[in-house]
């Protein structure tokens, strides 16, 4: 069994499941879903069977018949909840007719074991539909709620009126239509291009509901006006008029086999007439005779705190039957949901991946989807409104002036190091002092830029740039110092600062790895003259392919490096500059927009799991990282670790399906690139590189999956 996060492309898939299921409404077809999603974040799950969950490619061999399930859903980031389904009337799991007890059992505990594990969710609050919305017994989901252990957290009353089986309506309603006939009342249907007829029946039914109820509707006019001209074959007022004006009416929402009564309002004059008993009267007899139901809405006030006595009385006398709406909430860390179909659920055969890209990218959907295929069919793709949007979001995140998007990383850093060299004069072979232990990148960008890259050592106890290496480093050359937050904690800045003010140089920071990381109150981006930033898809923040950005105070710099990366042109056709191509496309903009809300809460995740790493690993073969003092100032883009026997570590998590990464295997110095340095010695870098190991960390790894790493890692041992 596999599950599928739902996305904007699956959107046929979904409704054409709803449309062969034996308990999905057009309620439930995504039109009418996505018409929420600006109030609600989505994140509804398709099931499929007969797929290995190990299947690299699985996506591409699912057919339609594989599908077994939907689930829609909502997500609460707020209070982690799950809700199945906000801004619906109801909502569940949504099976095919031939579904059996069994599988109803399997597919809701996978469900609610993804919310639990992926996303972190605490609670699940589930709203069965009703079974009057079936053509077949609907109550395998209630048997799956009671094994989870679900609590009824909330019931609501509706009347139900059955159409193939009616019940006599009492007299009193006869006589009272037959009343509304004779003082000259007579039907009306409201169509969605009325807009003069709507507004009338929705200011009367505002005042019926302050009135009388002390309420008010949960759509605006205006909502209801674009709800019934984007399904008017489904939503349809009807009213009652009085002479020349409306007197009383209700909104249908009609399913399948249901008419679902959404709103009931009679003024004055249509209670003293009888209007409502003329409306139900012709809705009940004509209008949806041959319809299996006609749900005439819920009694429940105050929230459904009590009973509206006065409606159930008035409903019933049209026949109509009790029907509950129910809440269910389902408590994730309930240990009866691993137990759910009876064998203990295990998750230990299941591979922990070092990064789970696509995982993490569907944590944004559908928006991303959505947000791509915009950008696509707006048809312009480079240094466009996007590329706008992204600068002032980010520019403001950071706390910086100016932002200015790039092709990457490494190419952020080189732009900025070739502007300064066309604004201050800087000569080809100019000296920028480098951590020896960083990521190629960075000493790249030095080259790139006709500039001499100066190795300086790192602590080994944090693996950053060791600030009182850097003073004997300076000769009459040097022109930058470029330190690196490697592994996303951020350097001692203000050391760094304040050697450069001495000495007049200026401070680059690459800030790759280090989104969101703060130092002092102040964030990375914003901390020294410039910043360069990439966005590769495996940063905290990431894009869907290769970009990058620079961010500075400096509007000159700014004014440079924008030009230079195109083409050293800021008029087309005019070239200021020697420069290149390196510019953020449309669709990257975008994305980093969809994601970059987000940032701060996938940082604490991480740091969450830092924690448990650092609580739980104790081993003494393995150095876990130094703790900062401050816990803003570390985003653990990687939780690095050391061991004399790293490589026999790696193996051996392998063996028990744990993924990890070497950051970085070989240090700059003896990479064949940089041959010149081949017979220099950097004793602490080629320590670091020796014994590091990066394990898996991610906004979506799950608390059992940590656990998992710490176990294997206390029991490894080794002949040191």
């Amino acid at each position: 069994m596999t599950l599928i996060p739902y996305s904007i492309n699956r959107k046929d898939v979904w409704d054409a499941f709803v449309q062969e299921s034996k308990n999905g409404t057009f309620l439930l077809q995504r039109n009418f879903m996505d018409y929420h999603s600006d109030r609600f974040f989505d994140c509804s799950l398709l099931v499929y069977d007969g797929v290995s969950p190990d299947d690299e490619y699985k996506e591409s061999r699912m057919t339609t018949k594989d599908l077994v399930a939907v689930f829609p859903a909502n997500y609460d980031e707020h209070t982690k909840c799950v809700y199945s389904h906000q801004g619906l009337t109801y909502g569940g799991l949504i099976v095919l007719p031939e579904v059996t007890q069994m599988e109803v059992l399997a597919i809701m505990q996978e469900v609610l074991c993804y919310y639990r594990d992926y996303m972190q969710v605490v609670k699940v609050f589930y709203k069965p539909i009703p079974y009057i919305y079936s053509a077949y017994p609907s109550d395998e989901d209630l048997y799956a709620l009671f094994r989870a252990g679900a609590q009824l957290k909330r019931r609501l009353v509706s009347t139900a009126i059955n159409q193939h089986n009616t019940l006599k309506m009492r007299t009193l309603r006869t006589r009272q239509a037959k009343k509304a006939v004779d003082h000259g009342c007579y039907l009306g249907h409201i169509s969605e291009n009325d807009e003069a007829g709507l507004l009338e029946f929705w200011n009367l039914l505002e005042d019926v509901l302050m009135t009388h109820h002390n309420s008010k509707p949960v759509h605006t006019y205006q909502e209801i006006q674009l709800l019934m001209s984007l399904f008017p074959k489904n939503i349809k007022v009807y009213v009652v008029w009085h002479e020349d004006h409306i007197v009383a009416g209700t909104v249908i929402f009609e399913s399948r086999q249901v008419a679902h009564v959404q709103y009931i309002a009679a003024g004055d004059e249509g209670r003293e007439y009888g209007a409502l008993d003329l409306l139900f009267k012709h809705l009940i007899n004509e209008r949806y005779k041959q319809m299996e139901y006609l749900d005439m809405g819920t009694s429940n006030e105050n929230d459904g705190q009590f009973l509206n006595e006065g409606l159930i009385f008035q409903k019933e006398g049209f026949g109509g039957r009790a029907v509950c709406y129910d809440t269910y909430e389902i408590d994730l860390h309930n240990s009866q949901i691993d137990k759910m179909t009876g064998n203990v659920r295990s998750v230990q055969s299941e591979t922990v991946k070092y990064l789970d890209l696509k995982l993490v990218n569907e944590k944004f959907e559908p928006e991303l989807s959505s947000e791509v295929t915009r950008v696509v069919r707006s048809g312009w793709y480079l240094l466009g409104k996007e590329n706008e949007r992204f600068s002032k979001l980010f520019a403001d995140y950071c706390g910086s002036r100016y932002c200015v998007p790039v092709g990457n990383g490494l190419e952020a850093l080189a732009l900025i190091l070739l502007a300064y060299k066309e604004m201050l004069g800087w000569k080809d072979g100019d000296e920028v002092i480098v951590p020896s232990n960083t990521y190629i990148a960075t000493i790249l960008s030095v080259t790139y830029a006709g500039l001499k890259p100066v190795l300086c050592e790192p602590h080994l106890q944090d693996y950053l740039m060791d600030a009182t290496l850097i003073e004997p480093l300076i000769t009459a050359k040097t022109r930058v110092i470029l330190p690196v937050h490697l592994y996303g904690r951020v350097c001692d800045m203000d050391a760094i600062n304040a050697i450069a003010q001495k000495h007049g140089l200026k401070v680059v920071e690459d800030v790759a790895q280090a989104h969101g990381v703060r130092y002092k109150g102040r964030m990375a981006g914003n901390l020294c003259d410039a910043a360069g930033i990439s966005f590769y898809p495996g940063k905290n923040l990431g894009a869907l392919g290769d970009a990058g950005c620079v961010t500075t105070n400096d509007e000159e710099l700014a004014r440079i490096v924008r030009t230079m990366a195109n083409y050293g042109s800021s008029e087309k056709y005019i070239n200021e500059y020697k420069g290149r191509n390196s510019r953020m496309d449309e669709i990257q903009a975008a994305v980093l927009c969809v994601k970059l809300p987000f940032l701060d809460n996938d940082n604490e995740r991480r740091r969450e799991i830092a924690r448990m790493y650092d609580e739980g690993i104790v081993n003494p073969l393995i150095t876990k990282p130094v703790v900062a003092q401050n816990a803003e100032e570390n985003v653990y883009h990687i939780y690095p670790v050391r061991c004399p026997k790293r490589d026999e570590l790696a193996e051996y998590l392998k063996q028990k399906d744990i993924q990890t990464v070497v950051h970085y295997p070989v240090p700059p110095h003896l990479q064949r690139a940089y041959k010149e340095w081949n017979n220099e010695k950097f004793r602490i870098s080629e320590r670091i590189h020796r014994e590091i190991l990066s394990l898996p960390i991610s906004p979506v790894m799950t608390e059992g999956q940590v656990k998992r790493v710490i176990e294997a890692l206390n029991a490894f041992t080794a002949m040191v």
